[in-house]
């Protein structure tokens, strides 16, 4: 999944070379538009929306944690927060 500017037909030649599928919107201006899945690009707006709300604990974003452990079980804990809420 990816934004509209990764439209390009170069990443999506390489994308399908690499056996992947791709889950990319054209922009307004493409005078060849190809099919997108927009139920699938909502949910890439869903996992942006949950980073957001992790960004908002100061500590996740300024990463505060010396250790990669630490700051994984204080991001694991803000995630369960936000699932809480």
């Amino acid at each position: 999944m990816g934004d509209k500017a990764y439209g390009s037909a170069n990443i999506r030649e390489y994308i399908e070379t690499n056996g992947g599928s791709y889950c990319i919107p054209p922009k307004d201006n493409t005078k060849e538009p190809w099919d997108c899945d927009f139920y699938q690009y909502k949910e890439r707006h869903l996992v942006e929306c949950f980073f957001n709300k992790l960004k908002q604990f100061r500590r996740v974003a300024t990463r505060y944690e010396k250790l990669s452990r630490n700051f994984l079980s204080f991001a694991l804990i803000a995630s369960s927060i936000i699932l809480l809420k």
